[in-house]
């Protein structure tokens, strides 16, 4: 287990690197979903659903401040996360609606 107060910047790094693979398995997890609700959305305006963005992004504002994250840094990360995926969800509903694949 990594020490609390990393001594040096390669121990720093390291853990950088660390947690950024766990985030990439997260977010692979989250890919998963995303495209299992792709088929499920009727349209593409429900695949885009800005209201439900929208509330994403308050709550992961809201979880930022508990955790101790800033939250426009949060934003900022939701907002380009929530936007690649929504991208890669349409593609998704796209290509499963298309009479050539339905």
């Amino acid at each position: 287990m990594p020490s609390l107060k990393p001594q040096s910047l390669a121990e720093i790094r390291a853990q950088i690197d660390a947690l950024d693979g766990e985030l990439v398995d997260l977010l692979a997890r989250r890919q998963r979903l995303v495209r299992s609700a792709a088929v499920l959305k009727a349209d593409e305006q429900a695949v885009r659903a800005p209201d439900r963005a929208e509330r994403v992004v308050a709550a992961a504002r809201s979880r930022a401040e508990t955790a101790g994250l800033a939250p426009e840094v949060a934003e900022a990360v939701w907002r380009a996360m929530v936007g690649a995926f929504i991208e890669l969800e349409l593609t998704e509903h796209r290509r499963t609606t298309t009479p050539d694949h339905a």
